[in-house]
């Protein structure tokens, strides 16, 4: 969502003027809506900011991203990128052998009067900053707060979180996102980077830097619904 205002907000008008060849002027208000149409003697063009969260049920982690439709033989867009449609259901993961994973997500947890996990994102550079400087309640501030934004998955690194239980804050560790975890973040099968074309299976960092890479699959799933409902009409 950054190009929307990157560069002065001209980024983004420059990636319209390609798709339209055209000269497409700033909005008056001086920025870029979170959707849109373009429409004249070019392809008809719509964007809009999804973020991943909203589009799978169960819900998946916060993904920001820019999706452009154009149609270059109709006026189709808006149909394909603003149309209501279901929400994306996201299969049970499965175990060894296809049997349904075992479930440890926060709700049972609660239900049952069992322990409560807590996750955070830990912040690194806070608590570099911290440990240089000896400030011990800032380095205590980087195993995060319940309102601290998790950053990214990012194709050149893998950010760390703070996992500890309610009832033993001293028994907690920082780790980073597993492979697998990673694809369930972003509405992925389980496995579904774990092995190439050719059947070898791929390395943790390539694994992870795809996933950076990748868009989450719910809105991709509900872009190629439209394409396909306008395709059959």
């Amino acid at each position: 969502m950054g190009s929307l205002s990157s560069s002065d907000r001209l980024d983004f008008a420059a990636v319209l003027r390609a798709f339209t060849d055209a000269d497409i002027p700033i909005p008056a208000s001086g920025g870029w809506a979170h959707a849109g149409m373009v429409r004249g003697r070019g392809p008809d063009l719509c964007w809009r900011l999804m973020d991943a969260q909203y589009w799978a049920s169960p819900r998946l982690a916060r993904r920001q991203r820019i999706f452009i439709v154009a149609d270059f033989g109709g006026r189709r867009a808006h149909e394909i990128l603003f149309k209501p449609r279901p929400m994306f259901q996201i299969p049970p993961s499965r175990g060894e052998g296809g049997m349904p994973a075992a479930q440890d997500h926060r709700g049972p947890v609660i239900e049952a009067g069992g322990r409560v996990p807590v996750v955070r994102p830990f912040q690194m550079f806070r608590m570099r900053g911290a440990a240089n400087d000896r400030y011990h309640v800032q380095f205590r501030d980087s195993f995060g707060f319940a309102d601290d934004p998790f950053p990214t998955l990012l194709a050149g690194g893998v950010a760390p979180f703070a996992f500890w239980y309610e009832d033993d804050p001293m028994g907690g560790c920082i780790r980073y996102p597993t492979e697998l975890e990673s694809e369930r973040l972003m509405g992925l099968p389980d496995g579904w980077t774990k092995y190439g074309a050719d059947g070898r299976e791929i390395s943790g960092v390539q694994r992870y830097r795809a996933l950076g890479n990748s868009i989450a699959l719910p809105c991709a799933g509900y872009i190629m619904a439209g394409i396909s409902e306008v395709l059959n009409q």
